[in-house]
């Protein structure tokens, strides 16, 4: 993997994050205000899930 492709991927991973914010501001902040009353064990516990996720993401698509 060049660093060329790592800035690529985290160039992307902005966009992604921007698009909720940006299509439903509302929708976000109160989404938002959700995310805040978890406790620390569950945000841990979707942390992980994502890693996961992407870490299963990566293993798919990498030959």
């Amino acid at each position: 993997m060049s660093a060329d492709s790592l800035w690529l991927a985290l160039a992307l991973v902005l966009v992604i994050e921007g698009l909720f914010p940006f299509v439903s501001p509302t929708g976000w902040r109160r989404m938002f205000a959700q995310l805040l009353q978890l406790q620390d064990g569950q945000i841990r516990f979707f942390g992980l899930l994502s890693i996961l996720a992407g870490l299963i993401t990566i293993w798919w698509l990498t030959p």
